[in-house]
């Protein structure tokens, strides 16, 4: 008994040895991965959401009558706000105005004048003039806003502005919209796997003929509708310019060498071109005919076989810092900018490319090529050059996304300056995302805007690709607002936004929902209307914007408007407890040089992740806050679920539209 007893006590002592030998192993191995790893943590400084609902609103004031509209010419842009003003007042009178192109005895009429002094370039005043208004502007750009905003007002059921002749002005010059869904056909099948995860939008691919005669007519037709509704839509919420996707499809390269050295007679690729500027001409044309800036959009490099053939061919290789090859891009871009006048600009892009972007068959594609400071300033100085030669303007994304030693430029100020530090081109406009990262939530406004000597756009994102593709609730008014105000206040050279409708990420992994055309695009059209007032006026109410977007879209019933803003204002709390693992979303995390995102549970963009390193990495930055953690998991539910029984509570017969 006593020999068993001594060897148990025995086998006792030499378990726990091993069980303390392999901790202090375990810890030691821990502590080696971390370091090699080099994994580190700390907290972030994230923005502080506070949203409210707007306190509840009443029925809609009493509107003064209006006898007719009249406008100096027949111009479109003032004929669109014509028409945008008198269906409004027709909505809240029971009676639509005419509308008449020059003189007319009318005392309750809203005449627009134009060539007035001290409104600026796209202002206008408002003033009284017998029992009706006058809306007077520098040119019609200022007129048709003074327009667009009166029937805002009214279809907000909100009071009309004093008018006393305040110089209303935007505060941001540059308004920008992405194309949003033009030219994108809603195809139930595409859509149905939710696994295609292609960044390619497929806009206009059934415009676009592999052979001659190039182009489908019958869907052109269909594709300039979209356009058109989209320009309108967005000319009446206050934007004044378009980004859209083309570039190389457009150039023939007659300009280098003698006319065939890119493509060879014969080469489709040159008749394809010419075609092409055909087809899209009016439909571009329309834009610019709207009051809108029109950019093209393209990634660098951007190849086709014959192109890159001819590159590698007489430069030895595709070298983004020769600048021989940037002066047969320069070629393409003088082409462009001559045979396609209404086209204001390009806007290039480095830091995303390859076959995820590519439309398959179609022989133009991108490369991840420039990825050196010296080969982006090659770049930027050769297209600015040419462009400045046309009076155009290039527009910079610094969306470098770790490539290269330009890598971090979106997010380092110090590589930002390295970049670019020096390079004043007056036509170049650089832009950058508002985050300081992709377009997430718990992530710091973006310091790189707060500095830079060059013009400065700032870029916003309303389908939320990374929250569920925009098809949740998620009122950003008050979060953008932030970042603009942030912005605004520490850099003098920030002149614009771009808002994304539509754009960024996959487009068929999530619900078909295409924005202006199918599914519920009308939740993140709020963000579009929102920041098309905030872009006028960034100290705008973001609870009342909220409001008037609801009274707009859903309901005139101020009940109903009420629930709806109650909902949305609850929607961010739903989103960012429910969608990321709050304490470790509100770190800064790297790991091997590396900052992964604050999402990373959800592996981009709707997979649940089961990689050990992943989760592992999460609990190990979140195991001191496991209650909050599971905690915000709760109460997300708790939102979404009150945020639905305040929306169900209304009644469904002050819907304008049961669908919705």
């Amino acid at each position: 008994m006593r020999r068993s007893a001594v060897r148990t006590r025995r086998r006792a002592i030499s378990a726990i040895v091993t069980v303390v030998v392999l901790l202090v192993v375990g810890w030691l191995v821990a502590g080696q991965i971390t370091a090699a790893l080099r994994m580190s943590a700390s907290p972030d400084v994230v923005p502080v959401e506070s949203l409210r609902a707007a306190p509840a609103g009443t029925s809609s004031p009493d509107y003064p009558a209006v006898g007719s509209v009249v406008l100096p010419s027949d111009d479109p842009l003032l004929a669109l706000a014509g028409r945008t003003y008198t269906e409004a007042v027709g909505e809240r009178t029971g009676t639509t105005p005419r509308v008449v192109v020059g003189p007319a005895d009318d005392p309750a009429a809203t005449t627009v004048l134009l060539g007035a002094a001290g409104t600026g370039d796209q202002g206008y005043r408002l003033t009284s003039r017998s029992s009706g208004v006058t809306v007077e502007a520098a040119d019609r750009t200022g007129a048709a806003a003074g327009l667009f905003q009166l029937a805002d007002r009214m279809r907000a059921g909100e009071p009309l502005p004093p008018f006393d002749g305040t110089v209303v002005e935007p505060r941001l010059g540059l308004r920008m919209l992405d194309s949003g869904a033009i030219g994108v056909t809603p195809d139930p099948q595409a859509w149905a796997a939710g696994t295609d995860y292609s960044h390619n939008n497929h806009a206009f691919a059934d415009v676009m003929l592999p052979d001659a005669p190039y182009v489908d007519q019958a869907a052109l037709a269909a594709a300039t509708d979209d356009f058109t509704a989209f320009v309108d839509h967005g000319v009446a919420q206050g934007y004044n310019a378009l980004a859209i996707n083309g570039f190389l499809e457009y150039l023939t390269f007659s300009e280098v060498g003698d006319g065939n050295q890119v493509y060879a007679p014969g080469d489709p690729h040159r008749e394809r071109a010419i075609a092409l500027r055909e087809a899209f001409g009016p439909m571009l044309q329309y834009a610019h005919d709207m009051g809108m800036k029109l950019y093209l959009k393209t990634d660098m490099l951007a190849p086709t076989t014959s192109l890159e053939d001819y590159l590698t061919r007489t430069l030895g290789s595709v070298d983004a810092e020769d600048p021989r090859l940037w002066s047969v891009y320069q070629a393409g871009l003088d082409e462009l900018l001559a045979e396609m006048p209404y086209v204001d600009g390009v806007m290039l892009r480095i830091g995303e490319a390859g076959s995820v972007y590519d439309l398959p068959g179609w022989d133009y594609y991108s490369r991840l090529a420039v990825t050196t400071p010296d080969a982006v300033r090659q770049m930027l100085t050769a297209f600015t050059d040419t462009a400045a030669q046309h009076d155009r303007e290039i527009i910079f994304r610094t969306w470098s996304v770790g490539v290269g030693d330009v890598g971090d430029m979106h997010t380092n100020a110090d590589s930002y300056q390295r970049v670019l530090g020096g390079i004043d081109a007056p036509n170049l406009i650089v832009s950058t995302k508002y985050t300081l990262g992709d377009f997430y939530s718990h992530l710091p406004l973006n310091s790189t805007l707060e500095s830079g000597s060059q013009r400065r756009i700032v870029e916003f994102q309303g389908r939320r690709e990374f929250e569920d593709y925009g098809a949740l609730p998620n009122d950003l008014t008050s979060l953008h607002q932030d970042a603009l105000r942030t912005f605004l206040a520490a850099n003098p050279n920030v002149e614009g936004v771009w808002q994304w409708t539509q754009d960024g990420g996959p487009w068929r992994a999530g619900p078909m929902t295409l924005y202006l055309k199918t599914g519920f695009w009308q939740l993140y059209d709020l963000q579009a209307y929102a920041m098309g007032r905030l872009a006028w006026d960034p100290d705008a109410d973001a609870a009342q914007i909220t409001s008037d977007w609801a009274r707009q879209t859903f309901s005139d019933d101020p009940a109903t408007v009420e629930a709806i803003a109650q909902a949305m204002a609850l929607s961010r709390d739903a989103v960012t407890k429910g969608l990321y693992i709050g304490p470790y979303a509100d770190q800064k995390v790297a790991a091997l040089g590396l900052e992964p995102p604050p999402m990373m549970w959800i592996f981009e963009w709707d997979i649940v992740s089961g990689d050990s390193a992943t989760l592992g990495t999460i609990y190990h930055t979140s195991k001191d806050q496991l209650d909050r953690a599971l905690s915000e998991a709760d109460d997300a539910v708790s939102l979404a679920s009150q945020m639905r029984t305040t929306v169900e509570s209304t009644d469904a017969a002050a819907w304008r539209d049961p669908a919705l």
